[in-house]
């Protein structure tokens, strides 16, 4: 590890992490004074409140055609999705982890559906907005065909690491202390009507992939210089968070702040196996629409075998009452659920991308 991380490993942070997430409630303080003989007992704290989430609504559409798939779901939810964007600029963040490999990329024909319903209800107001992993912006939208929307549609084709820029605060899991992390502000912007155009993919760190960590991943901009193979000194290696357990807690941690709008998540060739950049096609031909994400990523796990149990920024989202995660309160919009789930084969390192389950060792 570079002497640059350890000694930001071992930097002071004034801020904590956003207030944490409260995912327990609030804990108070025992005091150590037995009270005298003969005593009533204390009275016991007040169990902490249990956070529900409201039901939510999930479009799931299938078919031969991508586009038309993406179109159709997003038609479900067209006079909510229209007031809530309102004036908002609209930004559409697709998910091209790395720049040369096509099957790991959001497919054009995917933004193209999105970018057909937004003119059927004539939001005109629209960036594709990028930071991949691998690779530059404007580099993923030449290679992927989105260039053309520029004409097509007059939208707007942003790199994110050229934007201006917020900070918020991760946890890593080795010190855990809070780390000062810099953000797109426009994925922060209350102005921002953030679409996460995110692909079905499991996932060689997190299990599995969806809307929420494609938006929250990218959002953290690549500094000036830092060059692939670099990431000890960049923002995306602050959001990973030391292992399997920061990065979960810090995708759930962001989530209010930095979460979809609307998710529109596309099955139609889904990865499994080595993802997000290396893993092998699936045939699934499906798309999920929601307004509310941790639904609609609640059921893309579902449909790729997986649940959210495995999926640690999930589990904690649905702990902390960050959006509805339970089947049973789901209403699925389109054909029957169990109809389509398709077993994706999960990263041969699935038992130790588990390790978040675990009691955490002590020192």
């Amino acid at each position: 590890m570079s002497s640059h991380c350890l000694n930001s490993r071992r930097r002071f942070l004034k801020t904590s992490i956003i207030g944490g997430l409260g995912l327990a409630g609030a804990v108070r303080a025992q005091t150590s004074v037995r009270p005298p003989a003969g005593s009533p007992p204390p009275p016991q704290p007040p169990a902490p409140p249990v956070v529900t989430a409201p039901p939510a609504r999930v479009a799931l559409t299938t078919g031969g055609d991508r586009a038309d798939n993406t179109f159709r779901a997003l038609r479900a939810f067209e006079k909510e999705i229209a007031q809530a964007i309102g004036n908002k600029l609209v930004v559409v963040k697709p998910n091209n982890v790395s720049v040369r490999k096509p099957l790991c990329a959001t497919h054009a024909d995917h933004i193209e559906g999105i970018l057909e319903f937004l003119r059927s209800i004539r939001k005109t107001n629209v960036v594709i907005a990028e930071s991949p992993a691998d690779g530059s912006a404007p580099e993923g939208f030449d290679n992927y065909g989105y260039n053309k929307f520029a004409g097509k549609y007059g939208v707007k084709l942003v790199d994110l690491d050229k934007t201006s820029v917020d900070t918020v605060y991760c946890m890593d899991q080795i010190d855990l202390r809070p780390h000062a992390c810099r953000v797109s502000r426009m994925m922060l912007d209350p102005n921002s009507f953030i679409i996460s155009a995110a692909v079905f993919k499991t996932h060689f760190f997190t299990v599995g992939t969806f809307s929420l960590k494609n938006v929250v991943v990218a959002a953290a901009i690549k500094e000036p210089g830092v060059k692939p193979g670099e990431m000890d000194r960049s923002n995306r290696f602050l959001v990973h968070g030391g292992g399997t357990r920061g990065i979960h807690y810090n995708l759930a941690a962001l989530a209010p702040r930095l979460h979809p709008h609307l998710a529109v998540i596309d099955g139609f060739e889904g990865m499994e196996g080595e993802g997000p950049i290396n893993g092998t096609p699936v045939d699934h031909r499906v798309c999920v629409v929601s307004t509310d994400w941790l639904a609609a990523d609640t059921v893309s796990a579902e449909l790729i075998g997986l649940g959210i149990g495995k999926v640690g920024h999930l589990t904690y989202a649905a702990q902390a009452g960050l959006g509805q995660a339970d089947l049973n309160k789901i209403e699925i919009l389109g054909p029957a659920l169990k109809d389509h789930i398709r077993v994706y084969k999960l990263p041969a390192n699935v038992n130790q991308l588990l390790d978040w389950q675990k009691p955490p060792q002590k020192a």
